[in-house]
Protein backbone atom coordinates (compact mmCIF):
# COMPACT_ATOMS: atom_id res chain seq x y z
CA UNK A 1 0.00 0.00 0.00
CA UNK A 2 1.51 3.12 -1.10
CA UNK A 3 0.28 6.58 0.39
CA UNK A 4 1.65 10.23 0.28
CA UNK A 5 1.85 13.10 2.50
CA UNK A 6 2.15 16.65 1.34
CA UNK A 7 4.70 17.57 4.04
CA UNK A 8 4.68 21.66 3.13
CA UNK A 9 1.06 21.42 4.27
CA UNK A 10 1.22 19.35 7.07
CA UNK A 11 0.60 21.56 10.41
CA UNK A 12 1.37 18.24 12.63
CA UNK A 13 -2.00 18.24 14.22
CA UNK A 14 -0.95 14.47 15.16
CA UNK A 15 -4.60 12.76 14.18
CA UNK A 16 -2.39 10.60 11.99
CA UNK A 17 -0.12 9.65 14.72
CA UNK A 18 -3.12 8.41 16.94
CA UNK A 19 -4.48 6.24 14.61
CA UNK A 20 -1.50 4.70 13.11
CA UNK A 21 1.38 4.71 15.11
CA UNK A 22 3.17 2.57 13.29
CA UNK A 23 3.30 4.53 10.10
CA UNK A 24 3.66 8.18 11.53
CA UNK A 25 4.95 10.01 14.32
CA UNK A 26 4.64 13.88 14.94
CA UNK A 27 8.07 15.64 15.20
CA UNK A 28 9.54 19.49 16.05
CA UNK A 29 12.55 20.45 14.52
CA UNK A 30 14.40 23.44 14.49
CA UNK A 31 11.54 26.07 15.84
CA UNK A 32 9.73 25.26 12.55
CA UNK A 33 6.29 23.71 14.20
CA UNK A 34 5.31 20.21 14.40
CA UNK A 35 5.19 18.08 11.24
CA UNK A 36 4.83 14.55 10.74
CA UNK A 37 7.57 11.75 10.13
CA UNK A 38 6.71 8.92 7.73
CA UNK A 39 8.06 5.72 9.61
CA UNK A 40 6.66 3.08 7.45
CA UNK A 41 6.91 3.64 3.81
CA UNK A 42 4.71 0.73 2.54
CA UNK A 43 3.00 -0.37 5.30
CA UNK A 44 1.22 -4.10 4.92
CA UNK A 45 -2.19 -4.37 4.00
CA UNK A 46 -2.87 -5.64 7.37
CA UNK A 47 -2.47 -1.78 8.50
CA UNK A 48 -5.22 -0.93 5.80
CA UNK A 49 -7.95 0.39 8.25
CA UNK A 50 -5.72 2.36 10.51
CA UNK A 51 -4.18 3.78 7.48
CA UNK A 52 -7.56 4.73 6.01
CA UNK A 53 -8.67 6.04 9.25
CA UNK A 54 -5.18 8.80 9.14
CA UNK A 55 -6.19 9.85 5.71
CA UNK A 56 -9.96 10.33 6.78
CA UNK A 57 -8.73 12.42 10.07
CA UNK A 58 -5.97 14.14 8.90
CA UNK A 59 -7.80 17.64 9.30
CA UNK A 60 -5.71 19.50 6.39
CA UNK A 61 -6.30 16.42 4.35
CA UNK A 62 -2.87 15.99 3.32
CA UNK A 63 -2.57 12.50 3.65
CA UNK A 64 -4.05 10.65 0.58
CA UNK A 65 -3.51 6.94 -1.52
CA UNK A 66 -1.01 7.04 -4.13
CA UNK A 67 -1.91 6.28 -7.41
CA UNK A 68 0.17 4.96 -10.44
CA UNK A 69 0.22 8.52 -12.31
CA UNK A 70 0.69 11.03 -8.57
CA UNK A 71 4.48 10.31 -8.68
CA UNK A 72 6.95 11.53 -5.74
CA UNK A 73 5.76 12.44 -2.60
Amino acid sequence: MQFKVDMELCQGHGECEMEAPEIFRVVTEGGRGPSVEVLLEDPPESMREKLQAAIRYCPNRVIAWRTEDSGGS
